[in-house]
């Protein structure tokens, strides 16, 4: 698998011989395809090892500052092949990596993952990405409106035919169709920028959220424990943990997440489908570059590709919203490990949205 997206349907690292998803390696940018590479995802699961270990040696564990250095030095010492091998025989993708962790940081080995679950770095390293890719995406949608603004403010009084069922209507002003699409996208950016800021860390909290195992390390002393979950909430850069989980944080998240981004894709495919057919009635075109070719057969035909790109793009985006509803629903008791293979796949959403704005 490719560390990063080239963003513009290079060779991968497998070749050309392996399927790649065309979200990464045609659609997306590097930026995008970074925060959710492989690399980032197994560096930040490192990082939560550091700051655990960092906060339990604060609050007395036995933890030693070489130990910690160790680890520190070693953040972005990344064996994947091993990892690959130590999977391969433990059939256990976090058990791997703290095994090809501890194999360079062999006197830290003993205290990685000191107490912790598997979602402990699984799940808020998912949070961490969606924290990160939506600060990707806000001011990439930000600046559509500003340009969007300005094009509707030279066109204020431009007149041109309003349509009420494809069928003409009275006259309205270019600005002011195009202010239909701004108030759509606002509404958009509110909508994202508050599932954002209402994310929360799923922080320290053990196999089924009763933070059993820390209690033991500490010996019964609930306030270290939770000093601990919030020292180490703090040094992910959350303002605020989830009090209550089970051994995942909520996958209502997930669907508040990506209800927010299939609203923002519906945004997009009707503005497109807008200039779509503005561009039939020869009242709106796309930029027709030199070299292009409009139709293998009539090139010069000017079609909207891009904006049926964007269209393409949106409607799958917007399909993908059954996903975590589905996954919301069948989370028995604690949790339950139905919801990883599709969980990953869900992540194209964010890939393609940054696609949609780069675009647009």
């Amino acid at each position: 698998m490719a560390e990063r997206g080239d963003g513009g349907g290079q060779q991968a690292a497998c070749g050309h011989d392996s399927y790649r998803t065309p979200l990464a390696s045609r659609y997306a940018s590097p930026e995008m395809c970074f925060v959710f590479s492989d690399r980032y995802k197994f560096r930040t699961w490192r990082q939560l090892w550091l700051w655990l270990a960092e906060a339990e040696q604060t609050l007395g564990l036995p933890i030693t500052d070489e130990q910690i250095q160790e680890m520190k030095s070693n953040l972005d010492n990344i064996d994947f092949k091993m990892a690959a091998e130590e999977e391969k025989q433990l059939r256990h993708d976090v058990m791997a990596h703290v095994h090809t962790f501890g194999h360079c940081c062999p006197k830290a080995a003993a205290i990685i993952h000191l107490g912790a679950t598997s979602c402990y770095v699984g799940d808020n390293t998912d949070l961490i990405i969606l924290r990160n890719a939506f600060d990707l995406l806000l001011p990439k949608l930000a600046r559509v409106i500003s340009r969007l603004a300005d094009f509707a403010k030279e066109r204020a009084d431009l007149p041109t035919l309003g349509f009420t069922h494809f069928q003409p209507a009275q006259l309205t002003t270019v600005g002011k169709r195009c202010c239909l699409w701004i108030q759509d996208l606002c509404m958009d950016l509110q909508n994202l920028k508050r599932v954002r800021d209402d994310l929360r860390f799923r922080g320290v909290k053990g196999t089924t959220g009763t933070q059993a195992s820390f209690l033991q390390l500490f010996e019964g002393d609930d306030q270290k424990v939770e000093q601990l979950d919030k020292m180490v909430t703090e040094k992910a850069g959350f303002k605020r943990a989830f009090i209550i989980t089970g051994q995942t944080y909520t996958r209502k998240v997930d669907i508040e997440v990506l209800s927010v981004l299939a609203s923002l894709g519906a945004s997009v495919h009707k503005i497109c489908t807008d200039i779509r057919l503005l561009a039939n009635l020869k009242e709106m075109e796309e930029p027709f570059e030199k070299q292009q070719i409009g139709s293998s057969a009539m090139p010069y035909k000017r079609n909207p590709m891009r904006s049926e790109r964007c269209c393409s793009l949106a409607r799958h985006l917007m399909t993908l919203l059954m996903d975590p509803l589905q996954t919301a629903s069948v989370q028995w008791f604690e949790r339950t490990l139905d919801d990883s293979a599709n969980r990953s796949v869900e992540g194209g959403c964010h890939v393609q949205q940054t696609y949609l704005f780069e675009r647009f």
